[in-house]
């Protein structure tokens, strides 16, 4: 009776919540646990009555204790899955505090070497690490905290699995007895109904009409009705012991052994379940904790004494002085300043007389009157020797050829070799001579030309229309202009890289001379392919012929093959349409998604056949030329994969989705391992 009253009372705790705190407290049906350690007095209603008994009578049936086992599952998986995502975010968080500290203090001993920042920007820099180390810090404390409840979780759900375990093999066997025992029962009670049912036929059936036969030959019908009224009597007396152990069991399941079963279970997953909320509400408490703490390292409260408060990073950082950390480091070198030198003066030799031409104090004062210079311009003389050369071209450059005539006398006389020039006779006293004015043509193209050097606009080829542009047109145009299905500039980049790059490391992948790209494109467009110099006078402004340009003398592309190899992608990234073409990116994108590579191969083969004519012809001579590159990649270091990743955005152009780029590299790869499966070599 006590164990049935411990049911029904375990079983009116199912669906009321509990509160989890640190102690007991004991259940009072007519108090309703609101929020966290609020008590909210009610009366239970008729309906809440009606829930409790319907949980009763569910528990007290013969699917309860399976019922309550698979309940009890469902709260051990959870707690076990709670506690992997403990485990995993205190190593996520473990492995970011160590990574920030260790930054801490990489940062930390950089900031001290001596070829750092020193001055306001050290010692506040020095303190911005300092908050990131107590931020480490707290991740540290976290981690170690919401692992220790992983493990507390983890140990919680293993004891409740093994008491399920228990249980499951208890109060099932108990159910199974009784189960067994009344399929027992019922067999027996078939047997005894069927002979009961053969006795009332022998009983009152006709007792002259012969005889039955039987083992030990034939009987009569007294005999037989005596038979069977016998084997009645044995079979109620076995079904009635039947019966009676069935009964005994079943009261002792109901009573005793379901009642324990189910008030067992009932703990183990009120257990489970509280654990699992217990951690829930540390692992809650934990994260306002670190927040709080780390927004207090970030941005300290202010306290009633502001000096003594640690400052917060945004005041730390507004402390540095840029300023005075320069003037600090400029300071510190005044020892090795030393004294001004005096002024530098022309202090002609007493044996040589008084010149009558005044010698100007600066060379370059000439460029301050905002005037052009002049093309001649004075200089104190100055020895020749015999390896004397104005130009500035470096052992490691190529002279250049200056396609423009030179017309003007001064430049010609500047531009002769030393030996060639000739110097006006003198007497005794030498004097200045005016000689021509150096060429800056390597500034030209490092600094923009200010207002001492004036170049006539009409010279520029860069503000000349192109007479036949090349560059941004259509395949489709350029073959209806020229004639052609491959590009003139095409062609002649290919024969160039095929002359003098198929050995050249990096080719493709090293970027040529901007200056370089900007002259050969200038060649096709515009036929002028130098810029006039400083101070020249481009009186010949006829324009070349581009179909005249042939790169098989390296001399027309400056013996620079990579500025060849630029100038040919910068086309390609140019056309309006990608030589690939926008129609049919993501069918090219599909057929390189495919796995196998025989299918990958053929879908790619008929989207190539599908290309317009002159975007056919240009990939299948672009594509066989980069053959011939890889297969010089012992050389070149240039194999199928590296040329796809320098020509997969080029050839294709740039998708809606950056992730089609890694697709891009597998189509021009794929063609590339397939060439002449693909394209023909002829």
């Amino acid at each position: 009776m006590d164990n049935q009253e411990s049911l029904n009372r375990s079983s009116l705790d199912i669906g009321r919540h509990v509160p989890v705190t640190g102690g007991h407290e004991s259940y009072n049906p007519n108090v309703d646990y609101v929020g966290a350690g609020t008590l909210q007095q009610q009366v239970p209603n008729t309906a809440e009555n009606e829930s409790f008994g319907v949980v009763d009578a569910v528990l007290q049936s013969d699917i309860g204790i399976n019922t309550l086992l698979i309940r009890l599952k469902q709260s051990v998986a959870s707690a076990r899955e709670f506690a992997a995502f403990l485990k995993k975010r205190s190593t996520l968080e473990e492995e970011h505090a160590q990574g920030l500290k260790k930054l801490c203090k990489g940062s930390h001993e950089f900031s001290r070497r001596p070829d750092n920042r020193q001055g306001s920007y050290a010692q506040h820099y020095d303190e911005v690490i300092g908050i990131h180390d107590r931020l480490a810090d707290n991740g540290v404390q976290f981690g170690l905290s919401i692992h220790q409840m992983h493990e507390d979780l983890h140990d919680l759900a293993a004891n409740i699995e093994r008491g399920r375990k228990q249980w499951k093999q208890t109060g099932l066997s108990a159910e199974k007895r009784v189960q067994d025992s009344e399929a027992l029962m019922e067999k027996a009670k078939a047997k005894y109904d069927s002979l009961a049912e053969d006795y009332d036929r022998a009983r009152t059936g006709d007792k002259q009409s012969g005889r039955v036969f039987g083992l030990k030959g034939p009987k009569s019908a007294v005999q037989h009705e005596e038979d069977v009224h016998r084997k009645m009597q044995v079979a109620d007396a076995d079904y009635a012991s039947k019966v009676q152990t069935a009964q005994s069991q079943r009261q002792e399941l109901v009573s005793t052994q379901r009642p324990q079963a189910v008030k067992a279970i009932l703990d183990l997953i009120n257990e489970c379940d509280a654990g699992l909320t217990l951690q829930l509400q540390k692992y809650a408490s934990f994260n306002e904790k670190l927040l709080l703490g780390n927004g207090l390292c970030v941005s300290p409260l202010k306290g009633h004494n502001n000096d003594r408060s640690p400052r917060s990073l945004r005041d730390v950082v507004f402390q540095i002085d840029n300023t005075q950390d320069l003037n600090s480091y400029i300071r510190s070198f005044s020892a090795k300043a030393g004294q001004r030198s005096a002024d530098i003066k022309y202090q002609p030799h007493s044996s040589l007389g008084p010149s009558n031409h005044p010698i100007p104090a600066d060379p370059r004062s000439q460029f301050d009157t905002g005037n052009p210079p002049n093309p001649l311009g004075t200089f104190p003389i100055t020895p020749f020797s015999e390896n004397a050369q104005f130009s500035e071209t470096t052992p490691n450059q190529r002279s250049e050829p200056d396609p423009f005539p030179v017309q003007n006398p001064g430049d010609q006389a500047y531009h002769r070799s030393p030996h060639q020039q000739t110097f006006p006779p003198s007497g005794g006293a030498v004097g200045p001579l005016q000689l021509p004015q150096p060429q800056l043509s390597s500034v030209l193209y490092s600094q923009p030309p200010t207002s001492a050097a004036v170049v006539d606009p009409e010279l520029t080829h860069h503000e000349l229309p192109p007479l036949r542009p090349v560059f941004g047109v259509s395949l489709e145009d350029l073959l209806n202009r020229d004639g052609s299905a491959i590009p003139l500039v095409v062609y002649q980049c290919l024969q160039a890289v095929d002359l003098f790059g198929l050995d050249v490391e990096g080719i493709y992948r090293l970027s040529g001379s901007t200056m370089h790209i900007s002259k050969l494109r200038a060649i096709f467009e515009t036929g002028m392919p130098l810029l006039p110099q400083r101070g020249e006078q481009h009186l010949n402004k006829d324009c070349l012929d581009p179909s005249q340009v042939d790169f098989r003398n390296p001399e027309s592309f400056f013996h620079d093959v990579n500025s060849v190899a630029g100038l040919l992608k910068q086309f390609f990234r140019d056309l309006p349409d990608p030589l690939l073409t926008h129609q049919h990116f993501q069918n090219f994108i599909e057929a390189a998604r495919i796995d196998d590579d025989v299918t990958r191969r053929d879908s790619l083969h008929a989207i190539v056949n599908s290309l317009p004519d002159p975007n056919y012809a240009t990939l299948r001579a672009v594509t066989l030329h980069l053959h011939r590159v890889q297969e010089h990649s012992a050389a070149n270091r240039m194999n199928a994969g590296n040329l796809a990743i320098c020509f997969g955005p080029t050839l294709m152009g740039t998708g809606s989705n950056i992730a089609d780029n890694g697709w891009q590299v597998k189509v021009i790869e794929t063609i590339l391992h397939n060439t002449y499966q693909i394209f023909d070599d002829d």
